[in-house]
């Protein structure tokens, strides 16, 4: 019974600590979008699709408000997303999403990873030119239908539609077209279960599995670290 239940423990506290971050980092997406657009949803897109998101992941509702407030003071610190470029090991390119209230210690950090976990941080373009940078909508499939939606869709930028391997229906556009394809959805009555912009590689590399372990222990380091929001990588 000791061991289950210590499992049991080690599982509940792996879950506490992966929600904590993903408050941790709306948070920061909150800081960052008020300091675009305002603290109105309502005419702030941005913070919308945060909250939109923030919501997706059970934050709750006075912890999304209190960010928000917090966005709004003049003590807090204030959020910047910056993006570093880099070949993860096995010339695997990478894209690391940071939101830093100081990007020395940032990019002393990343670059650390990088280093440790076998790999090297690039200059700003690097590998850029390597990935598309995308709006990626995820819809619940229940009173949808690909096809039609297709059809809906191609006016508001519509890139491709499919499925994840949970069955949802996945949107893409380009990222000039986000706010259009947003408001398709607000427009139709269709809440998506998140609204991301990603960077999607042009071509990935192939690897055996060793090799993909060796990227997966340096994705892993990154995304430990508070100051990283979003790692993209072209690994097949």
């Amino acid at each position: 019974m000791g061991r289950i239940f210590e499992v049991r423990k080690s599982t509940m506290f792996a879950r506490y600590d992966r929600m904590a971050k993903q408050f941790s980092r709306a948070g920061k997406e909150i800081a960052i979008a008020v300091k675009k657009g305002g603290p109105e949803p309502n005419t702030n897109p941005m913070l919308r699709r945060v909250i939109q998101n923030a919501k997706g992941f059970n934050m709750p509702k006075d912890r999304i408000e209190a960010a928000i407030k917090n966005a709004m003071g003049k003590d807090t610190s204030s959020y910047d997303e910056v993006i570093y470029e880099g070949y993860a090991p096995h010339g695997v390119a990478m894209m690391v999403v940071t939101a830093t209230d100081n990007t020395t210690r940032t990019v002393a950090n990343v670059r650390s990873h990088f280093n440790k976990g076998g790999g090297s941080l690039g200059n700003s373009g690097s590998v850029g030119f390597l990935f598309k940078q995308l709006g990626v909508f995820k819809l619940k499939p229940e009173g949808l239908n690909m096809d039609d939606l297709e059809l809906e869709l191609i006016d508001y930028g519509l890139e491709e539609v499919g499925e994840d391997s949970e069955g949802n229906i996945i949107v893409r556009c380009g990222f000039t077209d986000f706010g259009n394809m947003q408001k398709a959805f607000e427009e139709k009555g269709i809440t998506p279960i998140s609204a991301e912009l990603e960077w999607l590689p042009s071509t990935t590399t192939q690897l055996t599995d060793e090799q993909a372990d060796d990227v997966f222990k340096l994705i892993a380091r990154l995304e430990e670290d508070d100051d990283v929001q979003h790692v993209f990588h072209a690994m097949a």
